[in-house]
């Protein structure tokens, strides 16, 4: 007998596991969006504030404020002048100890050796210089003094391989030749990649005979190359952030100590291959310390190091470059900087803006995010419920009814089923064909039914509508605070057509200094127009033709706009622009007008602004064309748009 046993399931993704549900996040995004966003921008502030809800995650912001808290952090630490400090103290101590030695002795070479002593030069570089040959009659001077030349090689070499430190605490001559050995080798292996002749094998032997020199563990030479020249420049840093004084002191201590220890032509070439392979690195910047406490050359190097990667990890967080990816942001700078926690945060970032792309809400295409037809209906129906809910405030009962979407008034008749009906399917009828025609599944359950069998309740006939919305997207819009508000009208409107009135057409169209139609895909994320120019004559143009393509039904011309047109179409389809608004363009607008007229088009026009010139404007299209002016609030704009389109469907109903 087979058995069987059950445990968690390790090849990859739960394949039982539901769908990720994106729907918060979607949500999110749609409230900005109908404020006014771009798709990307809406993404990037979500991402910036964190998924809401009551499992929210910590956004991009969160994790800067703590970035920027740890450089502040760091940038507190100490000074950096630490190990030219404890150099400078351990020098005195050394003469100190001298003089102590020499002044009981009477003897010429005892007041010989107090002069050489007294003309010492100040720079501690150049004194310890002169010193190197110096024999010294105190013991325990000569002992304070090779303990400064220790921490001279073993902080200079700590600056420049972190952990070296430790590497070096063995006075042993043999640990200073295996220094030695490791950059010769290393050397030769940067040479040997820069002839294309290095391999991973070459690189894990390195590994094997000189790895305890670097902690960080790189797995490759790539690795390797960028711990290095990041220690390097923070290095430099370093040197540049200290007085003109102080610098030129270090640096000569620094190369007097390489000098003795045989290691300074190796150190020569190794930095001259880190600067050609990361040139991209600040190797000249500066970094003001704030501390009190004096810290070692290999400490501040660290810090500066550190501070350096959170520079760089702030901008990505920032996410502010175009083409910005959530993919840009390095997991393991993160987790270094930041923790574990933050990994975990910043993984659920990542997985909303992949679920959004894979759950196909948005895409992109030539670096610009969009949103998909999937997203736009559910942004759409956002829209709508936001102004239904006006509606129900302003007026109970005044919204749109259940069956909204019906060609009409039940007669109590039914008729066949034909290709393009939406009326109500009459059930009983259609099963009751289908028995009559006693075709039965197999087994003698169930009813099977044919194309032939349906048929509808008949309704009364219900005109259909040729619906124009021409919503101006001119800078003033944006200026006014006034295109958020127009932008989720238009959504509402066209979600509101599509799903209730299928049977009507529904053309959005955008006027700048250009008039263009708007499909739904590109309303949702569109942004205003940084032009001049109102062009309703252009918009009116593309409406007359939407509406000569549907002559059979019933036309609705709706207009937002908050200015009187300053622009017109030339006869070569170039754009024409004039403030105040040249009699041309009003001519040619009005001429509009009035073909609209004669279609028999009533223009409903929603001012946005209650300029002097609008309002003279409006008028005059109202006395041509008979139609109504409303000038609502922003937030209310919605409200009117659809309420005057309900008012005028219903009424035409029939």
């Amino acid at each position: 007998m087979a058995g069987y046993r059950y445990g968690s399931y390790h090849e990859g993704p739960d394949p039982l596991a539901p769908p990720y549900d994106v729907r918060a996040a979607l949500d999110a995004m749609g409230d900005s969006m109908l404020e006014g966003t771009s798709p990307a921008d809406a993404l990037r502030d979500l991402l910036r504030r964190g998924l809401p809800g009551e499992q929210r995650r910590r956004g991009l912001d969160d994790l800067l404020r703590q970035v920027r808290a740890r450089r502040q952090e760091l940038r507190g630490r100490g000074r950096l002048d630490g190990t030219l400090e404890e150099a400078r103290s351990l020098l005195d101590r050394a003469i100190g100890q001298e003089r102590a030695e020499l002044f009981p002795d009477p003897s010429d070479e005892a007041r010989l050796r107090e002069a050489e002593l007294d003309a010492l030069p100040a720079d501690t570089a150049q004194a310890v210089r002169r010193l190197a040959s110096y024999e010294w009659r105190s013991p325990d001077a000569r002992r304070t003094f090779e303990e400064l030349k220790d921490l001279l090689r073993r902080d200079v070499l700590d600056a420049q391989f972190r952990g070296m430190k430790q590497a070096l605490s063995d006075p042993d001559p043999a640990a200073m030749q295996r220094v030695k050995d490791m950059m010769a080798a290393l050397n030769g292996m940067l040479e040997k990649d820069a002839r294309g002749e290095h391999t991973q094998e070459d690189f894990d032997a390195f590994m094997r005979e000189y790895g305890d020199f670097f902690p960080d563990d790189p797995q490759n030479l790539e690795q390797l190359v960028d711990s290095l020249a990041r220690r390097a420049a923070a290095t430099e840093r370093l040197l540049a952030s200290l007085t003109p004084e102080q610098r030129a002191e270090l640096a000569a201590l620094m190369a007097q100590t390489l000098e003795d220890a045989g290691l300074a032509m190796e150190m020569e070439r190794l930095s001259s291959s880190l600067r050609q392979r990361r040139p991209d690195l600040d190797w000249s910047g500066s970094e003001r310390m704030t501390g009190d406490d004096p810290m070692s050359m290999g400490d501040a190097t660290t810090a500066l190091q550190e501070l350096a990667d959170l520079a760089e990890l702030e901008g990505a967080l920032r996410q502010d470059y175009p083409g910005a990816r959530m993919d840009d942001i390095d997991e393991e700078a993160v987790r270094r900087a930041l923790g574990r926690q933050a990994v975990d945060d910043l993984a659920e970032l990542r997985r909303i803006e992949a679920e959004l792309e894979r759950q196909g809400y948005l895409k992109r295409r030539g670096g610009a995010l969009d949103l998909t037809p999937k997203a736009v209906r559910r942004l759409g129906e956002t829209a709508l419920r936001r102004v239904f809910a006006q509606l129900d405030t302003a007026r109970r009962g005044d919204h749109d009814q259940s069956d909204a979407g019906q060609a009409g008034e039940l007669t109590g008749g039914s008729r066949p089923w034909q290709h393009g009906d939406e009326q109500p399917i009459d059930v009983v009828r259609t099963v009751s064909n289908a028995l009559r025609r006693g075709e039965r599944r197999s087994g003698g359950v169930g009813v099977r039914l044919t194309v032939d069998d349906f048929e509808v309740l008949e309704t009364e006939r219900r005109t259909a509508a040729a619906v124009c919305l021409l919503v101006d997207l001119s800078y003033s819009m944006a200026l006014r605070g006034t295109w958020g508000s127009a932008k989720q009208t238009a959504l509402a409107l066209h979600t509101l057509v599509s799903s209730k009135y299928p049977q009507d057409a529904i053309q959005v169209i955008g006027f700048s200094n250009y008039a263009r139609v708007l499909p739904p895909t590109e309303l949702a994320g569109l942004d205003w127009d940084m032009v001049q120019g109102t062009n309703l004559h252009h918009a009116l143009l593309i409406a007359g033709r939407h509406l000569e393509k549907h002559p059979e039904h019933e036309p609705i011309v709706l207009i937002i706009t908050d200015g009187e047109p300053t622009a017109h179409l030339l006869r070569d389809g170039r754009s024409s622009f004039d403030w105040p608004p040249s009699r041309e363009t009003l001519e040619l607008t009005l001429a509009e007008v009035d073909k609209m007229t004669r279609r028999r088009a009533t223009l409903n026009i929603f001012m946005l602004a209650d300029d002097e010139r609008l309002v003279s404007f409006v008028q005059e299209v109202a006395r041509r064309n008979g139609g109504r002016v409303f000038a609502p609030t922003p937030d209310r704009l919605g409200e009117y748009v659809v309420r005057d389109y309900l008012r005028v469907r219903r009424g035409r109903s029939g």
